[in-house]
């Protein structure tokens, strides 16, 4: 009897060390390894990598983690499979290893080149890498760091470094990381990356552009590039689906964002056309928490294509300052555009924009504007003296209330409202008919001139804003 049960727990420990081995197994197959001194004819373990993210993207299918070593990569990685929503494919530099995807290597071609690509993919994160070094001299080729096309859906792209992707052609295109919904994208997610030293030519820095119905855009760093810095775009034709073709229900929050100006830019000359962040005809958007300056303009929400609208836009808590052309911008820029309706713009502060003096003030209304509501925002001018500048009549049904307009001593303000300019307030109060809480005192910054915005306790600003 002894004898049996010896037998018995011998084989339940066989079975033990089998099943065991068998689950590391599976699970040493969901971590793959690749480094500069790897070889593709290893089997991708931390000791035996491989050598090209080629050869690992072609073995990483659902539920892989592909950890990428230290070392410059003179090669693009195109993703080749799809991950599920429990078994997600992520690539990523391993640890805190500085992981560069170079493109001076790469021959000019026409068409779409990018360091990555991902077309047609769902449940995909890329993070940790630095994409840096794409140039072109062909106005025919698009560089981008990022291309994620197609309907691919639920991706995550964080904690990436895009730097010095440049066209060098006059009417060319680039893009840091570009979004194009061609079909239908869901759940993407853009969020604590750096974005920097950028040449565009007509194009822009971070784009969500089509069929793109839920999004994340949050935490990104985004400085010294020569055209739009976040932008958010429909209408463009992108979709196939041309009933879907406009970005929706997404929110931008909490990035920082500057120095993004369209000035010598070859596409744009000497205009100062270049938003911070741009919603060109999306719907249900909020942007919000993010600190603006020293560019172009500094949020614009509107749309470029004619009867076409940015719908249900909300632009909150939002800090936008020492921006060259104006601070938050809405509607058209000519009768031939589109505008902006049923849209909040609440509790921003808009600090000493219009810096080249263009008379686009602290807040500039255009072309069609209509039932939109702004309040509670604190506006300070800027050399131009102009609070909110509306050279359009097409202003309909839009609503000012409990705005605070920055009152200093010695210091004249103008509003221009339906074309009609004022230097008293109590007759632009009548005209824009603001409600009788929008008043013109100094709002009590605690130290405005270091950007540090908040109230004293005792501001008469706190009670209407808040």
């Amino acid at each position: 009897m002894k004898k049996i049960y010896f037998i018995l727990l011998v084989a339940a420990a066989i079975i033990i060390v089998l099943i065991f081995n068998h689950v590391n197994a599976k699970q040493d197959k969901a971590i793959l390894y690749v480094a500069v001194n790897g070889d593709d004819q290893n089997n991708g373990t931390k000791s035996k990598p491989f050598r090209t993210l080629k050869k690992a993207a072609s073995e990483a299918k659902a539920g892989t983690t592909v950890f990428i070593r230290k070392g410059t990569y003179n090669e693009k990685l195109v993703v080749k499979h799809s991950g599920t929503k429990s078994k997600p494919i992520i690539f990523k530099a391993y640890k805190r290893d500085k992981v560069i995807l170079s493109g001076k290597n790469q021959k000019d071609v026409e068409g779409d080149t990018s360091l990555i690509t991902i077309h047609n993919k769902n449940y995909l994160t890329i993070s940790g890498l630095i994409l840096q070094d794409l140039t072109t001299n062909l106005s025919d080729e698009t560089v981008m760091g990022m291309h994620v096309t197609g309907s691919s859906s639920h991706i995550t792209l964080k904690n990436n470094h895009v730097r010095r992707i440049k066209t060098l052609a006059d009417d060319g295109n680039g893009h840091g990381i570009a979004i194009y919904g061609t079909g239908a994208m869901r759940d993407i997610n853009v969020l604590n990356n750096t974005i920097e030293d950028l040449k565009l030519g007509f194009s822009e820095s971070l784009v969500l552009n089509g069929n793109i119905d839920g999004f994340k855009v949050e935490n990104n760093l985004v400085r010294r590039n020569d055209n739009i810095g976040i932008d958010l775009i429909g209408y463009e034709g992108t979709s196939h689906d041309k009933k879907a073709d406009f970005i929706r229900n997404g929110v931008v929050k909490n990035n920082i964002v500057y120095e993004i100006s369209s000035f010598g830019n070859p596409a744009y000359g000497e205009d100062y056309s270049a938003g911070g962040i741009y919603v060109d005809g999306g719907k249900n958007i909020a942007i919000e928490k993010n600190t603006v300056y020293k560019s172009d303009i500094g949020i614009e929400a509107t749309s470029e294509h004619p009867k076409k609208y940015a719908d249900e836009i909300k632009t909150i808590n939002n800090v936008v300052h020492d921006n060259y052309y104006t601070g938050i911008s809405i509607g058209g820029y000519d009768e031939r555009r589109g505008g902006t309706k049923n849209s909040l713009i609440s509790q921003n502060i808009m600090y000493r924009n219009d810096t080249k003096g263009l008379d686009g003030g602290q807040l500039l209304l255009q072309y069609g504007t209509k039932n939109n509501v702004i309040e509670k925002n604190i506006l300070t001018a800027g050399p131009s003296r102009i609070f909110i500048s509306n050279y359009f009549t097409t202003n309909k049904d839009n609503k000012l209330k409990k705005n605070v307009f920055h009152r200093e001593k010695g210091k004249k303000g103008i509003w221009v409202w339906k074309e009609e300019e004022f230097i008293s307030f109590p007759e632009f109060k009548k005209a824009s008919n603001s409600d009788e809480k929008s008043s013109y005192l100094d709002p009590g910054y605690k130290n405005a001139k270091k950007y540090d915005f908040e109230l004293k306790k005792d501001s008469p600003a706190l009670k209407i804003v808040e």
